[in-house]
């Protein structure tokens, strides 16, 4: 088991009062969580399963990745099973770099969004309220996993 290094840890975000702040609040706040747990993580170990279903880091941020662009870019995902593995070739600097950019271009689309309880602005879209709540779930629960397999990978800990 490695030594355990613990980070300081980063208090959950103060927010404006609206509901849309609130809600993309925490959602960013976790998106800077999880790419914090991946960013400086050794190869081979952030693409090593740490667990027996296969699961590993960067395959945690790869699959986060086709989410946010499902959700809010509205691109299909043929095979949900494979975006949780990260391509042989593709570094922890590549698939951060990805997710860092599909934020931002999620966080650009929303940034046109006033209204919660509309749709996302594409044929079939949900909710802004809908894609926001089901990010915060899905990154949270993501953000969860990375926490306990970084640890297992070299003891870092803390967001």
């Amino acid at each position: 088991m490695p030594k355990t290094t613990r980070r300081r840890d980063t208090p959950p975000p103060r927010t404006r009062n609206s509901e849309t702040e609130t809600l993309r609040g925490f959602l960013d706040y976790l998106r800077t969580s999880i790419a914090a747990k991946v960013d400086g993580a050794p190869e081979p170990a952030v693409r090593t399963a740490g667990v027996p279903s296969g699961t590993n880091l960067l395959g945690l941020l790869n699959h986060l990745t086709f989410v946010e662009r499902a959700a809010f870019l509205g691109e299909e995902v043929t095979s949900w099973p494979a975006t949780f593995r990260a391509a042989p070739a593709d570094s922890v600097a590549d698939v951060l770099a990805r997710y860092r950019e599909t934020v931002e271009r999620a966080n650009d689309i929303l940034d046109g969004c006033t209204d919660p309880g509309a749709p996302l602005p594409r044929p079939g879209a949900p909710s802004v309220r809908w894609a926001l709540a089901h990010l915060i779930e899905e990154t949270g629960r993501h953000a969860g996993h990375a926490d306990i397999l970084r640890e297992l990978i070299d003891g870092a800990t803390g967001r």
